[in-house]
């Protein structure tokens, strides 16, 4: 990979990691649910009138909207809420890459290997450390919600998956026209008018530039991008990168929200992140060693 693309991919992992805390700052003041939906709002429109629809079946582009809205960072946003810092948020969504490989196993009958069920233990290990942390930056319901939400995103990584499209960006902006109402319409369900109400009163400069930052560098920018490089390099060569992910989440948190790193903390990450390398690269390096030995793996 040239230098200039690994620091542009290292860049979209630095923008994923800090959304957290950006998705952090907008809560102060505006619901989760109703600034899930002004995002995905702003993912759509106006963009939705110059990007023709992609040519996938509408059930695909509805079924991405719902999980990938509502499902995924819907339910993240109430998590970060619920009292989850989202240093922690964005270690614990990674958990999604082993809810895909469950999923890819039960519907597409991929086998599991040994190297991704150890990585899978090593993870939950680290979710299990998670769960002692004491500093009030840790929350059942938070930790709940968020795997939640990992769950939602494995759901919609098979729709990308059975979809089978190579129009990803358009795919992106067509599927967040169906997030939006449903939730704006569970906020509602939840809160009644008070969000609605306040909404323009309550509105600061933080909750503005938190929903920019969400729309245009996080998500309309920084998928492109990786799809981009995802086109030009093998995937064994992008994926990878994607393990920076959380450490800028928390690096992100301790910097803006002064998120103290304890040991459990760093054991947490050191646990996840072996856990999620090993899990998806593991079976990759272990056949390049032994072809590098002239033996075959068995």
């Amino acid at each position: 990979m040239r230098i200039r693309h690994l620091l542009l991919a290292i860049a979209i992992t630095a923008i994923w990691g800090v959304n957290f805390s950006v998705i952090k700052l907008g809560l102060t003041t505006v619901d989760p649910l109703m600034l899930a939906g002004i995002r995905f709002t702003l993912c759509a429109l106006p963009a939705i009138i110059f990007i023709p629809r992609p040519d996938v079946q509408w059930r695909y582009i509805i079924g991405y909207g719902l999980f990938f809205g509502i499902g995924l960072w819907g339910v993240v946003n109430l998590g970060i809420k619920s009292g989850l810092s989202a240093g922690i948020a964005s270690l614990v969504l990674q958990s999604s890459a082993f809810f895909t490989i469950l999923l890819g196993s039960w519907i597409f009958k991929e086998a599991i290997s040994r190297f991704q069920y150890a990585g899978m233990g090593l993870a939950l290990c680290g979710l299990l450390s998670i769960i002692s942390i004491v500093d009030g930056t840790v929350t059942m319901a938070g930790l709940s919600l968020v795997l939640l939400g990992a769950v939602a995103w494995s759901a919609a990584n098979v729709i990308i998956k059975k979809a089978r499209t190579t129009q990803v960006f358009a795919f992106l902006v067509w599927s967040s026209a169906f997030s939006p109402i449903p939730l704006f319409a569970l906020d509602y369900a939840i809160n009644g008018s008070t969000g609605y109400s306040s909404l323009l009163d309550q509105l600061d400069y933080r909750a503005v530039l938190s929903i920019l930052f969400q729309v245009y560098p996080n998500t309309l920018l920084g998928y492109w991008v990786w799809n981009s490089l995802l086109k030009r390099y093998p995937v064994s060569t992008v994926a990878p990168l994607s393990l920076l992910v959380p450490v800028f989440g928390l690096l992100g948190s301790v910097m803006i929200f002064n998120e103290n790193l304890s040991a459990n903390k760093i054991a947490a990450v050191a646990l996840i992140v072996s856990g999620l390398g090993i899990g998806l690269f593991g079976q990759r390096v272990y056949s390049a060693l032994l072809k590098r030995t002239g033996r075959c793996p068995s």
